[in-house]
């Protein structure tokens, strides 16, 4: 993807799977790219339509929760593209568990009923409904793996206070429930997300993407029941596919281990699964849009000339 030079631009930042701009020090301009990353590891093929599709699932949520807490989304320009107020963000991520699923089961089957500070009932088996959705943060990593972390740790190395702390909790419970109410009209279950914050001043605004499947698990309620009843696996739609593939071929971003080769049919096959993945939540046909680098500078600049 290229890299663009816009007007007033003070910063630019390239993380895992986006290109993010900063405008005026006021403005960002996120570009959500085709690249895709699992256990903190970009991977060495990128997904055809991948961009499009968290940008687009992101921006349908973002609007759908508008109600629930501000967010930091002004604009959707292109495709894989979105504009948003610059926020000072709070260096942790909310991850709320409505399942004991992923790294929650890895964390519990090894033997640990605690994660981040929070408590796990016993006697669960995995995918199973905690009684009520956790909160399990983890600290949000500049380089490398993010780390659990719990509520106590947080206010007492100021990465919040306990009021901000307090609202954190509050948005993303609501945030999740949304997201479930979403999920459940479409026939899914959404199992567990995370969301990041920032502040702008005094006021907490909800940042990045949310309810995507590079940052959420849905599982397919149809037949939910009866999978637990008979410890079947769950038929997902998630990222957790591709971290499955990883371990079966002996990577977990571990040092020393190394990124087992992507076929072209394996490329499909993840490109695929997230237009899957986008029909389902959305309810609408997938259509594929493709602008190239002169067409996306123009629609980008044109929006942010309309801002102050």
């Amino acid at each position: 993807m290229a890299e663009f030079q816009f007007p007033g631009q003070t910063g630019f930042y390239r993380g895992k799977v986006r290109d993010v701009y900063t405008i005026n020090r006021k403005w960002l301009v996120m570009i959500a790219s085709d690249r895709i990353s699992a256990f903190d590891v970009i991977l060495p093929r990128t997904i055809p339509c991948k961009g499009q599709v968290l940008n687009q699932i992101a921006a349908y949520m973002l609007k759908a929760t508008a109600d629930i807490c501000p967010n930091w989304l002004v604009d959707v320009p292109a495709p894989n593209v979105s504009i948003g107020k610059k926020c000072d963000p709070f260096k942790i991520e909310m991850v709320v568990r409505g399942n004991l699923t992923g790294h929650a089961w890895r964390t519990y089957s090894s033997g640990k009923k605690e994660l981040c500070g929070v408590v796990m009932p016993g006697s669960m088996k995995e995918n199973d409904y905690f009684p009520a959705p956790l909160i399990t943060p983890s600290t949000k990593a500049e380089e490398g793996h993010d780390e659990d972390i719990s509520a106590k740790e947080i206010i007492e190395k100021g990465l919040a206070t306990k009021k901000e702390w307090d609202i954190l909790c509050d948005y993303a419970l609501k945030l999740f429930a949304k997201g479930k109410e979403l999920a459940a009209k479409r026939g899914l279950i959404l199992v567990d997300t995370k969301y990041e914050f920032g502040k702008i001043g005094d006021d907490i605004y909800l940042m990045d993407e949310i309810h995507t499947p590079d940052s959420s698990r849905y599982f397919y309620a149809d037949g939910f029941e009866e999978r637990q009843a008979k410890g079947e696996k769950q038929k997902q739609l998630s990222k957790e596919f591709v971290r499955e593939w990883l371990i079966a071929n002996n990577f977990m971003g571990k040092e020393g281990q190394t990124v087992p080769a992507m076929s072209d049919e394996w490329v499909n096959t993840i490109s695929k699964r997230y237009i899957e993945l986008y029909e389902k939540v959305i309810g609408e046909k997938f259509i594929p849009q493709y602008f190239s680098p002169e067409e996306t500078y123009k629609k980008i600049t044109a929006s942010l000339g309309l801002r102050d």
